[in-house]
């Protein structure tokens, strides 16, 4: 079995949360330990929890973690809507992300059957 670093889903998690914390490097200064706080946290919990799951004792454990990875990825595209509504970002650049975030809960649903 692959590394879980060589995982297509985990490579496209990790870009993700790098473009996350782009993104809200501009947010206002008051969403400091609002929306900022948590849509990074929200966006590195992803690839995180596929690395905490990869590296515990069996598949049923794995399996636990990516569905929090999911959770999280979802959080992650209802926060990008939020912000979009905020006027935080432009309608493009939620479109262009919550693709992505919808890209990766796919691959997640296709992870975690792989551990059934």
């Amino acid at each position: 079995m692959k590394s879980v670093k060589e995982l297509d889903v985990f490579k496209l998690a990790h870009e993700m949360a790098l473009e996350i914390y782009g993104i809200t490097r501009n947010f206002p200064e008051e969403e400091k330990f609002g929306l900022t706080s948590q849509m990074r946290r929200a966006a590195y919990s992803v690839p995180m929890n596929l690395v905490e799951g990869a590296n515990r004792l069996n598949s049923k454990e794995y399996r636990q973690f990516v569905g929090v990875a999911k959770g999280s990825a979802a959080e992650v595209g209802y926060q990008l809507r939020l912000a979009r509504d905020l006027g935080y970002i432009d309608h493009d650049t939620c479109q262009t992300n919550q693709i992505s975030y919808d890209r990766i809960c796919q691959m997640l649903t296709k992870l975690a059957k792989s551990l059934e």
